[in-house]
């Protein structure tokens, strides 16, 4: 067992590889890219730097890595999603040298992070781009041995497109996040279940007959959003997108101002990437007893210093469910502190979804292996080839035959001159 880790307690790691197994069985695409690199080594001798949710569908992530002769250190992307189990199979039965506790404050958080910064990886991982961040800001030695990066999420990919756009990018990202096989299914299908499920492990609410609120209306918001009509609620959309407000009309869900929607929201989610968009406005016009969570990255999605500022009183109902009561006495129920409430409530996305998000990451980091050299100071999508790959084997693995063009069809697609006959 690998020394260098700091985790809540190794002596969970034998529920955590029951876990870690038990996602593998559902992530048959990793497994065989898994099985090419043990054979190959494509990753031999690479230390690669993660920052990513310390799930069982991460672990295999990890175990994959390593399959491919990868060094590999991990932290948590956020305080509150590490399974403490998973960390410590991690470590023992892996050799991955994990940072993550469920529930550490800031400042371990950054710990963390910055552990993963010493280990001066080759390769980094990031879901949110806090490492990435933290090398520009504070950490600018580590780049002396980084040669490319991937992210994971659409908050990351904003804030490296961000950087990029004003020259500070010093390194080559490839935005995982914008593979269609990740997220037209992962954040679709994965963020639809998971965060319903953890809104409904956290209250046991029944959600038949509520008023649900949405922000934001991209693929996340719109498995969301179809997922909570699937349960029986009245769903509502808000959105700063004029196309994406349209869709969700025709969609069929209510689309309206975030003032007018706060007036009838029984459960509000954000799924945005942005500031504040649950703030003063909605909080004076939600009802008594509106329940509001996060589902994107970050908690700054809703504005909890305005509730911690103007509230008479605060309690905790239970684990991860928090009443403010304002001065008019209407009382606000905050799930997970605002954090990811489907990774801090629940377990996060299911390993069907993961497989192909973290085939995306692994064939990724063997690509940056084999052409950073030819890649530019730049935020990239994922090759076509690697996404049309990793669809092939989903689809194998799935025991499902396409059609094939014939030569025919294929001089057909490429000519100009072949019209009306």
């Amino acid at each position: 067992m690998i020394e260098d880790f700091d985790i809540r307690d190794i002596n969970l790691a034998d529920e955590g590889y029951a876990r870690i197994m038990w996602a593998d069985a559902d992530m048959p695409v990793l497994a065989k890219i898994r099985q090419r690199f043990e054979a190959e080594k494509p990753l031999a001798g690479i230390r690669i730097g993660a920052c990513l949710h310390v799930t069982t569908e991460t672990a295999n992530l990890m175990r994959t890595l390593v399959a491919g002769g990868a060094e590999v250190r991990l932290c948590a992307s956020n305080p509150l999603s590490t399974q403490d189990d998973t960390a410590a199979s991690l470590v023992r039965d892996f050799g991955v040298s994990v940072f993550a506790i469920c529930g550490e404050d800031t400042d371990t958080y950054y710990e963390h992070v910055d552990a993963v910064i010493d280990f001066k990886p080759q390769i980094t991982m990031d879901d949110g781009a806090d490492v990435v961040g933290r090398i520009h800001e504070s950490r600018r030695d580590a780049l002396e041995t980084i040669i490319g990066g991937t992210e994971e999420t659409t908050t990351g990919v904003i804030r490296l497109a961000a950087m990029a756009a004003d020259g500070e990018l010093t390194y080559p990202i490839i935005a995982v996040n914008n593979a269609k096989t990740k997220h037209f299914f992962d954040n679709r299908y994965g963020t639809g279940q998971s965060t319903l499920d953890g809104i409904i492990r956290l209250t046991n609410r029944l959600l038949a007959g509520r008023t649900f609120v949405i922000s934001g209306y991209g693929w996340c918001g719109k498995g969301l959003a179809m997922r909570a009509r699937g349960m029986g609620c009245q769903v509502i959309v808000c959105e700063v997108d004029p196309t994406a407000a349209l869709e969700a009309h025709m969609d069929g869900f209510a689309v309206m101002p975030r003032e007018e929607a706060a007036k009838h929201a029984d459960i509000w989610t954000t799924v945005t990437g942005n500031l504040n968009v649950i703030d003063e406005p909605c909080f004076k016009n939600m009802k008594d007893g509106a329940i509001i969570c996060n589902s994107g990255h970050f908690n700054s999605e809703i504005n909890i210093p305005w509730l911690e500022e103007h509230c008479v009183s605060r309690r905790e109902l239970k684990p991860m469910v928090e009443e403010f009561t304002l001065e008019d006495g209407r009382r606000i129920i905050l799930l997970a502190e605002g954090r990811l409430v489907n990774l801090s409530g629940a377990e996060g996305h299911p390993a069907n979804v993961m497989d192909m998000s973290f085939a995306n990451q692994a064939l990724c980091a063997e690509y940056i292996l084999d052409h950073a050299s030819e890649m530019e100071r730049a935020v990239y999508d994922v090759p076509a080839e690697i996404d049309e790959l990793v669809a092939t084997l989903k689809l194998e693995t799935l025991g499902i035959d396409i059609d094939v063009l014939t030569p025919e069809q294929i001089k057909y697609m490429n000519s100009w001159n072949m019209g009306t006959v």
